[in-house]
């Protein structure tokens, strides 16, 4: 009998019992939930409108635009508009000008916010809070307050109307909100992590490499994306250092459209509709790794 038993287990191995079938609970939205929630649609919406303007008088003949305003759908689709604004201002020039000093200024900004950050994060260096403060300070500063002494700079440098210049001058603003935000997450680093490191006989740089950097690359990644879009819809800065036509960039361009007197709305809305694309593609390409950065903080 026993040994029928033990036959039965062999060929016949009982098999777990299967797991409860999970309920999903699902909550019943209240009257609040669906006040937030048209509340976030009508945000969503007036947020699109800009961008939906732009789009549909970027297709439509000026004579069609007189006659039924900015808002109606266009009668026939017209791409002279955009071939035109293309062509005219030489827009793939403006578009690699920006691209060069975007992607610098994010890449340089996010390296100087590292090592910035790692001294006064990891370091703990005196008078961090006092330094942290002033990055803070330098970078609520508003671009008309330091214009003139930034032209004098590059102008005794050799720098001006060079996209170098640009680039160090942003990156550095850039990267005083880097510095804040990178120090307080290294301030809450775990110190036993960097203990074992140090144990284990790694040096500063190392630490810095093979440590900070893997663990922080989330929010690293944040900060790119940030500063890659705050550089593409810079105005002001490439405006005054950057006078000549082969230097300037996508947004300056934009700028030279609108006269005081003058203006061109489907010519515009085609310029502005050519600007926005190549930041939105650049936004959805790195939505995911934004999102994660962010999650990751809330979570931490």
């Amino acid at each position: 009998m026993a040994v029928d038993s033990l036959e039965k287990a062999v060929v016949n191995p009982a098999t777990p019992p299967a797991p409860p079938a999970r309920r999903v609970k699902r909550r019943k939205r209240g009257v609040s939930g669906w006040l937030v929630l048209a509340l976030v649609a009508g945000v969503g919406l007036l947020m699109l409108f800009p961008f939906w303007i732009a789009v549909v008088n970027a297709f439509k003949p000026a004579p069609d635009y007189i006659a039924n305003g900015p808002v109606s759908l266009p009668t026939e689709l017209d791409f002279s508009a955009l071939v035109d604004f293309w062509g005219g201002v030489d827009f793939n020039r403006k578009l690699l000008n920006s691209v060069v000093i975007s992607g610098s200024v994010a890449v340089i900004a996010v390296a100087l916010s590292l090592l910035s950050a790692f001294a006064i994060g990891i370091g703990r260096i005196r008078g961090r809070v006092w330094i942290l403060a002033l990055f803070m300070l330098a970078f609520t500063i508003p671009q008309e307050a330091l214009v003139y002494p930034l032209f004098v700079l590059t102008r005794d440098l050799g720098l001006y109307d060079t996209t170098t210049g640009v680039v160090i001058i942003l990156s550095v603003l850039q990267s005083a909100f880097g510095t804040y935000m990178l120090s307080s997450v290294l301030g809450t680093f775990p110190p036993e992590v960097l203990e074992a490191a140090r144990l284990d006989g790694a040096t500063r740089f190392q630490v810095l490499r093979l440590v900070v950097l893997p663990l922080t690359r989330p929010t690293m990644a944040v900060l790119m994306t940030f500063f890659f879009i705050w550089t593409w819809n810079d105005f002001f800065l490439p405006l005054v250092l950057l006078p000549s036509a082969d230097n300037q960039t996508v947004s300056v361009a934009l700028g030279a459209l609108s006269g005081q007197y003058t203006s061109d709305p489907t010519a515009l809305a085609a310029a502005s509709l050519a600007g926005i694309l190549p930041a939105l593609l650049f936004f959805l390409l790195f939505q995911r790794t934004l999102m994660r950065g962010v999650n990751l903080g809330a979570v931490k």
